[in-house]
């Protein structure tokens, strides 16, 4: 990173209201303001009554009748839009502030509704799973629930894990109840916890956060390193206990929702919703064992380039080749971005470039108590939104790209689906953002023009892989592990979790690491770890859409049509075979290791360079 770039970079957090127009997201898209919000939700949810939703008591006990059922399943599927649009508008505004008031209590409110909706329609599963065999083929087979046939298998396919009414209202009652973990942790991450200033090599204190955390951990100022890497650290080492009972909390959670369904294990209970088998998650974290070297590899190349004794933790983001200058403006991101998928077809780049510009789905920069990270979010009935903390890096471009996929995939599927298939599985969710990834890279590949250029972003494509590859199938051991030991009823501590989590990386990173004290605590500052085994998505989705984009830039006949048609599915199949359509049999571990050897390939190509 440039002195320059950080130069820019340091000024104290500005306030939301200080944010320019243009560099927010259009949530008045969705509503002009909270008082229209509220209109909307008197109409949709009657806050004042309980029951709120009344008139779905009408269907009990005539679901074996078509026409009962079409009625039920369409009026339902219309609260449900209607409800996700309040909902998105609620959230988002909640992330742009995390500690303002109003935003805080309508989005609070509106996931209590979203419970109680789930509470009142509770009965259904159980009625409909209760009906004969006969009665259900005869359902799926009339032609008046012909839309609806997959939506219904999906459902059917829970029978064995589906309980009685009384039960599953229980279940729905204790909803809001157990993510008080993932809630507690949410706020504390984002509002709460205060780290100390970094100090730079001359002494000179920097404000810390979750934002410029990883702007300074690509600092050429190794002694700015080390001060983020312990003050991110220490601020939640100061907090080990109570962190230590948020994530077990959510684990006792997952714990309480296998033994009620009848689940195998706590993995089993997460991966059938999303029709996803256990071998898959435990294949992934096999293969990438079996290959270590790899990755212990790289790390013995980056010692060697860097010229470090000892290679730290905190030296793992800074790139190798110090001489070139990648800072990027939000703009030249956005239009290489843009520039980046004309592979695709022109409807695709337009709807892009229409998105990112004039429709303005991107919420740029970092503000005081903002939601920290990335992501992209949004529902059937408004555009895509992106938040992030754009910090002028190479890594933030990437960003951009990579939550621009998210946003086209959802766009995609919501364009082309009905809304019971608009949402694509999560286990497809993150082939389109790295998808995006490996076309932004190719693009600048093209473009560069020397030797070091070339180096920086290979290096780049490297890091990428190891962060989003390697790093997060540990951190998908490691939640693996957590649940294990849960369900043999061993109590998890500070210390167990300390210990364990260094133990991977020390498997993980190899000998060519030191290890530095402090991240023994890192599990406790990690997000996905409340999201209920998601981290393993990462690795399976960067080894699908590696295959994708090799396909798709050679120029293999039909492999822009098949990937066109993979982002337009949402959820009308199941994703293992959305994802085979299309070219890529996750069922094996074929992919995974075709991405490990795409790994070790590219750092021999920059130890050719970097000699």
């Amino acid at each position: 990173m440039s002195d320059a770039l950080l130069e820019n970079k340091i000024d104290k957090l500005k306030e939301r209201r200080e944010v320019p127009l243009e560099d927010r997201w259009d949530v008045e898209a969705i509503y002009p303001s909270w008082n229209d919000w509220q209109n909307d939700l008197d109409t949709w949810v009657k806050p004042q009554n309980k029951p709120h939703w009344p008139e779905f008591n009408q269907y009990k006990g005539k679901l074996s009748q078509p026409s009962s059922l079409l009625e039920f399943i369409e009026r339902s599927l219309l609260v449900d839009r209607h409800l996700s649009k309040l909902y998105t508008y609620a959230h988002l505004k909640h992330d742009e502030d995390v500690s303002e008031e109003k935003a805080n209590q309508e989005y609070t409110r509106m996931v209590a509704f979203l419970y109680e909706y789930k509470e009142e329609l509770s009965w259904f599963e159980p009625e409909l799973l209760s009906l004969s065999q006969s009665q259900i083929d005869n359902l799926t087979a009339n032609h008046l629930l012909a839309p609806y046939k997959n939506y219904l298998l999906k459902i059917l396919r829970f029978k064995p894990y589906t309980l009685s009414k009384d039960e599953e209202r229980l279940m729905a009652l204790s909803g809001r109840a157990m993510e008080t973990a993932q809630r507690a942790f949410g706020v504390f991450n984002n509002a709460d916890v205060k780290f100390t200033p970094a100090k730079d090599s001359s002494g000179r204190e920097l404000e810390m956060s979750h934002g410029k955390y990883h702007l300074y951990l690509r600092s050429k100022d190794r002694d700015l390193r080390r001060s983020a890497f312990q003050s991110m650290h220490s601020a939640f080492m100061a907090y080990e206990n109570t962190l230590c009972e948020l994530i077990q909390g959510q684990v006792q959670r997952h714990l309480f929702e296998k033994k009620a369904r009848g689940y195998k294990s706590c993995l089993h209970a997460a991966l059938f919703p999303h029709e996803v088998d256990e071998s898959v998650y435990k294949s992934l974290i096999s293969t990438v064992n079996q290959n270590l070297s790899s990755l212990h590899n790289y790390m013995g190349l980056r010692k060697k380039v860097l010229g470090f004794d000892n290679l730290h933790l905190y030296d793992v983001y800074v790139p190798m080749v110090s001489d070139v200058n990648f800072s990027i403006s939000y703009e030249d991101a956005e239009k290489m971005v843009v520039d980046s998928v004309s592979i695709l077809g022109d409807e695709y780049q337009n709807a892009l470039k229409r998105g990112l510009s004039t429709d303005r789905w991107v919420d740029r920069y970092e503000n005081a108590r903002k939601r920290s990270g990335a992501y992209s979010s949004g529902c059937y009935d408004t555009r895509p939104y992106i938040l992030m903390n754009y910090h002028g890096t190479l890594n933030d471009a990437m960003t951009l790209t990579h939550e621009a996929g998210h946003s086209m995939h959802s766009y995609m599927s919501c364009k082309n689906q009905p809304y019971q298939y608009s949402h694509y599985p999560i286990f497809l969710a993150e082939v389109a953002s790295t998808f995006h990834e490996e076309l932004l890279l190719q693009h600048l590949l093209a473009k560069v023009e020397s030797k070091e250029q070339k180096a920086y972003l290979i290096n780049q494509k490297i890091d990428d892989i190891r962060a989003t590859f390697f790093r997060q199938t540990m951190f998908a051991e490691f939640e693996l592990k957590i649940h294990e030991l849960v369900e043999q009823d061993v109590p998890l501590t500070p210390a167990m979790l300390k210990q364990l989590y260094r133990d991977l990386n020390l498997k993980y990173f190899g000998d060519h690491m030191k290890v530095d004290e402090e991240i023994d605590i890192e599990w406790a500052r990690i997000p996905h770890f409340y999201y209920n085994f998601y981290v393993y998505q990462y690795a399976t989705g960067l080894s699908a859409s590696c295959a994708l984009a090799e396909r798709v830039l050679s120029g293999e006949k039909g492999a822009k049509e098949q990937y066109l048609t993979f982002l337009s599915s949402g959820s009308s199949k199941f994703p293992l075979d959305t994802l085979a359509d299309a070219g890529v049999d996750m069922r094996s571990s074929k992919p995974v290791e075709a991405l490990i050897a795409k790994f070790n390939m590219l750092v021999a190509e920059l130890q050719v360079l970097l000699a």
